[in-house]
C-alpha cells in the first residue's frame, strides 16, 4: 500500500512538474497567457516606458504579459500559424494592411474607447485603416539622414542625391531594410516608394548600386550605437532611433530631405485570437490619456500622434522639427502600401542583389 501511495504521490508530482514545464515554455515561446486578469501584449523591443506598464497594473489590476518581437514579420509569421493569445499587438502601417486582409484582427468597438478626441487628426483615418476600425495610431516618425558634424558639412547633406557625392566614400550606414532603401532611391527619379512599375524598381536597383563605393555597412538596431559612438559619418535611419543617437552624442543632426520620405505609423491593434478584451480596452484607453502618452513619448524619442500630450511635452521637444516637422514637409511624406505577395519578394529581391555587391 505504501508503495502504491508513493508511485501515485510520484506520478502526481511527475504530472506537476511537466504542467509546469508546458507552462513556462508557452510564456517564453510566445502563446501569451491565457487565464486570469492579464493583458497579453505583443510589442516592439524597448518600445514602451516601463513604468507605465508598472501603473497601467497598480491602477487596472491587469498584470501585464510583455513580449517583444524585432520585425513586422517575425510579428505577422507568429500570430499567422496560430497558437497565440496575443491581446494587442504594434504593426506598421502597410503590415497592418495585410492584417486586415486576411481577417487576422478585429475591429475596434469606439463605443469602449475614451479619448479619441486627444489624436491630431492628420494622423487618423488613414489609407490603410479608414475610420481608425482595426487600429489607433501609437507613435509615427520619419526616415531621414542622420550625420555626424565633425565629419560632414551640413551644407553638403541636404537631399537624397546628396549620399552618392564621391566626398562620402565608405562613409555611410544604411537600414537594412528593402523598401527604405529603394524608397529613398526611387524618390531621387521622382518615382512612388510604392511603384508596382518593373522597369522603376530595375531603374531604382540600378542607381542603387552606384551609391555601393559610399555604403560602409549595412546594418539593422545598432545603427544608432554605431553613430553614437562615430563609427560612420552618415546613416540612413529612423527618426526615433536618430533621436536615440543624438541624446549620446552632440554632434549628430537628423534631417529629412525637402524632396520628401516615409511617413511612418506604428498602431495598436487587437488580433482575432485576443482573449482579454477587457484588458485590452483598459489598455487602449490608459495609453490615449494625454499624461501617459507624454511620458510615453519623452521617453521612446518618437513623435506622438496624441495632440494633447504633445501639447505637454517640453518645449524644446515640441519646437524641434527634425521630429516634428512642419505641416508642409509632412505634406512631402509617402506612407507605405501593402505592395502584396509579389511584389513585396521583387522588392526584396532587388535589395539583396545590391547587398551582394557589397565587398
Amino acid at each position: 500500500m505504501k508503495k502504491i501511495l508513493v508511485s501515485v504521490l510520484s506520478l502526481f508530482v511527475l504530472l506537476m512538474m511537466l504542467f509546469g514545464l508546458k507552462n513556462y515554455f508557452s510564456t517564453q515561446t510566445g502563446s501569451g497567457v491565457s487565464s486570469g486578469k492579464v493583458l497579453n501584449l505583443y510589442n516592439w523591443g524597448d518600445y514602451i516606458d516601463p513604468a507605465l506598464l508598472k501603473k497601467f497594473t497598480r491602477e487596472t489590476g491587469y498584470k501585464v504579459s510583455y513580449e517583444t518581437f524585432d520585425s513586422n514579420e517575425a510579428m505577422y509569421t507568429k500570430i499567422k500559424q496560430g497558437g497565440t493569445s496575443y491581446d494587442l499587438t504594434i504593426p506598421s502601417e502597410y503590415m497592418l494592411e495585410k492584417m486586415k486582409k486576411e481577417n487576422l484582427l478585429l475591429p475596434l468597438d469606439h463605443s469602449r474607447l475614451t479619448g479619441l478626441k486627444n489624436y491630431d487628426d492628420r494622423f487618423l483615418n488613414q489609407i490603410f485603416d479608414r475610420g481608425n476600425k482595426y487600429s489607433l495610431p501609437y507613435f509615427w516618425g520619419t526616415l531621414g539622414i542622420l550625420y555626424n558634424d565633425k565629419f560632414v558639412n551640413a551644407k553638403d547633406i541636404k537631399h537624397w542625391d546628396d549620399l552618392w557625392s564621391t566626398k562620402f566614400r565608405n562613409k555611410i550606414m544604411l537600414i537594412d531594410s528593402a523598401r527604405d532603401v529603394l524608397g529613398f532611391t526611387l524618390m531621387t527619379q521622382n518615382k512612388s516608394v510604392n511603384t508596382r512599375s518593373a522597369a522603376d524598381l530595375a531603374a531604382a536597383q540600378g542607381k542603387l548600386t552606384t551609391l555601393m563605393p559610399n555604403v560602409k555597412a549595412i546594418v539593422a538596431d545598432e545603427i544608432k550605437m554605431y553613430m553614437a559612438q562615430e563609427e560612420a559619418a552618415i546613416a540612413i535611419t529612423y527618426s526615433g532611433e536618430a533621436a536615440e543617437a543624438m541624446s549620446n552624442n552632440s554632434h549628430l543632426h537628423y534631417l529629412v530631405p525637402s524632396e520628401g520620405s516615409n511617413l511612418w505609423f506604428d498602431n495598436i491593434v487587437m488580433p482575432r485570437t485576443a482573449k482579454h478584451k477587457n484588458a485590452a480596452y483598459a489598455f487602449l484607453n490608459f495609453m490615449n490619456d494625454p499624461k501617459n502618452a507624454a511620458q510615453n513619448a519623452e521617453y521612446i524619442g518618437y513623435a506622438t500622434p496624441n495632440k494633447k500630450a504633445f501639447q505637454m511635452l517640453p518645449k524644446a521637444i515640441r519646437t524641434d522639427q527634425q521630429f516634428y516637422p512642419n505641416a508642409k514637409v509632412v505634406e512631402r511624406l509617402q506612407v507605405y502600401d501593402d505592395l502584396g505577395r509579389k511584389w513585396t519578394e521583387k522588392y526584396n529581391d532587388a535589395f539583396l542583389e545590391f547587398k551582394m555587391t557589397q565587398r
